[in-house]
């Protein structure tokens, strides 16, 4: 894979409009939600509406009348092609210059300042000055007020409102669905004296975000008029409530159809986990012309992360880099997660060190690559170039952070980072970072100290808290704690499968078959059902998945017959099956039998026998890497002469020459 030596990013080019369009554009900017506004006369749609302007400024000459509005025409489109690019100190350097100020000039430096949150003071400051503030300058102010979550404020300011336009109804409606309450918006909605598509859209998408799913689909076969915004958010809806074939069925029955709508079906696609279906969704969307945008690239990269294609992964990459796209930084870091979690970190830095500009996303997507390889010194020295580069870290920073120090073994670096939370960036610990640390000092056999810090968290532990420690506990077979703690995990999680399993893993690996039995009596009592473990590798763009003791690939005689010889040159090596890691009371043959079948081992053979000799072999793992197979897949790559990258829930580990990354620290 080829990059670019050095990207480089653009800003929007000025549009020259008239003065009618210019205040169009200020009007469809306002609203939370986007406004379609009834025919309304403009304040200022002609020459003739700036005889009686006055300057803003005592000092000012006397201006030509046709020079006049040219200069105010000129800056008014400066101000706001400043405000789209984000330049907000330049355009108000353009404002504080104009010697003569109509009141489009001052919503379009309001609208500057009501575009993002945390500047409702400069805005509310700013909107006391307008000499003569129109309906377009009270919405624009609304819209602020819900910007920066003031709802009280903006119900007070709407109230006291002197004239409401349609666009005025729907800022308020809009604020208050997507602060999400919808009780309050259904009161506004039931008063407003006309409704148009947009106020149907607003109550619909309001009721799906809230979750509240029957409300929305009452109102969408109410309206009147469905936008495409109520039927994507309807689609969105039904992707979320995992009811795929409505949503599917749904956008087949649309009218009209827009990007949005087709990045919901993907997304939803991807995180119903079918994300097969989202990436033959894409490749539609493509043959139906349609251009992606970054959500669209984003969906579609963690689509072939969670599938580890990493040959899809590539064709997408070859497909952005055809495109503008190629410079957005959110694609770009899209790109680097996807070879991250595909287990190709080397091509992931090329691309990280060649982005021109990086935000706390793109940091946060490598640091935790190189946590997720193993690689904690470089995790670590990472983090402090981001701080070098002065990029501010956030709460997922540090979950990166101590996740490396945590793979690594870094038990110091990863309590200074968590002490230097609170004291250096005044970012509280949140649970993830608290489970960062259980699993830190628990893998270091610390499990004293992961209780303590367990007994002092401000909050009360959640059950990955529990689940964490009882995985610990299982490293080390503590059964003391780990009784305790899988105690604990099963009263806050009566359903948590890994509870029972990582307990009944316990007593196996202590002979204890009684407490076994008693465990799954249990879970066949509760109705909880064990996740089955499965392995899968891509050869030649086909997915082969494998289950412990599979019965059903084509291949399997293969296979077995690969292993068979396997198991021999690995014995004459040293190797010594792990019958602690066989969790069925019955013979040793057996036992041995059955860890030569396990999922992970029939991945890595069937590729030894489909790819060429020397090439890479990478394998895929819903559940953790079973102790036996980590022992074994070193000797196998010792003998095969090949690197064997496996990656499971928590980690990849790297094989090479008979050792692995992790360094057996996992």
């Amino acid at each position: 894979m080829s990059f670019p030596k050095k990207l480089i990013t653009s800003h929007p080019i000025p549009i020259r409009r008239s003065l009618t369009s210019l205040y169009k554009t200020q009007i469809q900017n306002l609203s939370i939600l986007p406004i379609h506004h009834s025919n309304q006369t403009n304040p200022i749609n002609s020459f003739k509406d700036l005889e009686g302007l006055r300057p803003s400024s005592i000092n000012s000459r006397p201006f030509d009348q046709c020079g006049s509005i040219n200069i105010v025409l000129e800056s008014n489109k400066m101000i706001t092609n400043y405000v789209r690019a984000g330049d907000l100190d330049a355009a108000r350097q353009v404002f504080d210059e104009m010697l003569l100020r109509t009141t489009v000039t001052w919503n379009s430096m309001l609208a500057g300042y009501s575009k993002k949150s945390g500047n409702s003071e400069a805005a509310r400051e700013l909107f006391y000055q307008i000499p003569e503030p129109d309906v377009v300058s009270f919405n624009t102010m609304l819209a602020c007020y819900f910007r920066n979550s003031d709802i009280e404020t903006a119900r007070g300011f709407f109230d006291g409102m002197p004239v409401k336009d349609i666009a005025s109804w729907n800022t308020m409606l809009s604020g208050l669905s997507q602060c999400g309450k919808m009780s309050e918006a259904s009161q506004v909605f039931l008063v407003m004296p006309q409704k148009n598509s947009v106020s149907w859209s607003a109550m619909i998408s309001g009721h799906v975000e809230v979750g509240d799913l029957e409300s929305a689909e009452r109102l969408f076969r109410l309206a009147p008029v469905k936008s495409v915004v109520a039927w994507t958010a309807m689609i969105t809806g039904y992707m979320r409530f995992k009811k795929i074939e409505l949503a599917e069925m749904l956008f087949e029955q649309m009218p009209v159809r827009n990007l949005i709508t087709w990045n919901s079906m993907i997304a939803g696609y991807v995180e119903n986990c079918r994300a097969v279906d989202g990436l033959k969704f894409f490749k539609r969307m493509i043959n139906d012309g349609i251009r992606p945008n970054p959500s669209s690239y984003s969906s579609v990269l963690l689509g072939c992360s969670n599938l580890s294609a990493l040959q899809l992964g590539k064709q997408v990459h070859q497909f952005v880099y055809k495109t503008p796209l190629f410079l957005n930084t959110t694609v770009g870091t899209a790109l680097l997660s996807m070879y991250c979690k595909c287990g190709e970190l080397q091509d992931a830095r090329k691309l990280f060190d060649v982005m021109h500009w990086k935000d706390a996303a793109t940091w946060n997507a490598m640091i935790s690559g190189y946590a997720q390889h193993g690689s904690g010194k470089k995790a670590i020295l990472l983090f402090d170039e981001m701080r070098m580069e002065e990029a501010k870290p956030d709460w997922i920073t540090f979950v990166a952070v101590l996740t490396a120090c945590n793979h690594a073994g870094l038990v110091e670096s990863g309590i200074r980072h968590f002490d230097s939370m609170r004291r250096d960036y005044q970012i509280e610990p949140m649970p993830d970072h608290y489970t960062c640390m259980v699993d830190l000092l628990g893998r270091a056999g610390l499990l004293e100290k992961a209780v303590e810090l367990i007994n002092n968290m401000p909050f009360k532990p959640h059950s990955a808290i529990f689940g964490t420690l009882l995985g610990a506990c299982r490293m080390h077979k503590n059964l003391e704690l780990a009784e305790f703690a899988a105690q604990n995990l099963l009263h806050l999680d009566p359903n948590s499968a890994a509870g029972y399993v990582q307990l009944a893993n316990i007593y196996a690996a202590m002979n204890k078959w009684d407490h076994v039995a008693n465990v799954r009596r249990l879970m066949k009592a509760n109705k909880v059902v064990k996740t089955p473990g499965y392995s899968w590798i891509e050869v030649k763009n086909v997915i082969n998945e494998f289950r412990s003791g599979d019965r059903v690939h084509p291949e399997l005689s293969l296979i077995h017959k690969k292993l068979g010889e396997l198991e021999k040159q690995m014995k004459l090596a040293g190797y010594s099956p792990d019958l602690d890691y066989a969790l069925h009371d019955v013979g040793e043959e057996q036992k041995e039998q059955i860890l030569l079948r396990h999922s992970e081992k029939l991945a890595v053979a069937y590729g030894l026998i489909c790819t060429p000799a020397g090439t890479t072999i990478r394998v895929f793992k819903n559940l953790r890497v079973c102790g036996d197979c980590h022992t074994a897949i070193k000797y196998i790559s010792l003998i095969e002469e090949r690197e064997i990258i496996l990656r499971d829930t928590t980690r990849f580990h790297h094989f090479r020459n008979g050792s692995c990354s992790c360094g057996d620290y996992w």
